[in-house]
């Protein structure tokens, strides 16, 4: 299902609602912009999202940028434990709505 090729299709998509495609390209610009955190770390930040959204295009698209913005593979690992680190806790709180202590 997931084709890195497909992402040609946004172009369809940008003829389709071309005003909402602008906004957002232009806030993703924007949002991962170097400002009071660089961009590696908003790559990294973005690299793991993108492990807890589960989006392959997110990964692929922010691993490469997060290495060219001078991240390292074990920086990247890291990031990646932080989001699953994250899942989990929010799995482990989530089952105090299922139990009665």
């Amino acid at each position: 299902m997931y084709d890195m090729a497909k992402l040609k299709n946004l172009g369809a998509i940008e003829k389709m609602v071309p005003d909402a495609m602008k906004a957002f390209w232009e806030f993703d610009k924007a949002a991962l912009a170097e400002g009071a955190l660089s961009v590696k770390t908003k790559e990294l930040i973005a690299v793991a999202v993108a492990h807890t959204t589960q989006c392959p295009y997110c990964l692929d698209i922010h691993a490469k940028a997060a290495r060219k913005a001078g991240a390292t593979d074990q920086e990247i690992a890291e990031a990646a434990i932080v989001a699953a680190a994250l899942r989990a806790g929010a799995a482990i709180v989530h089952a105090t709505h299922v139990v009665e202590g």
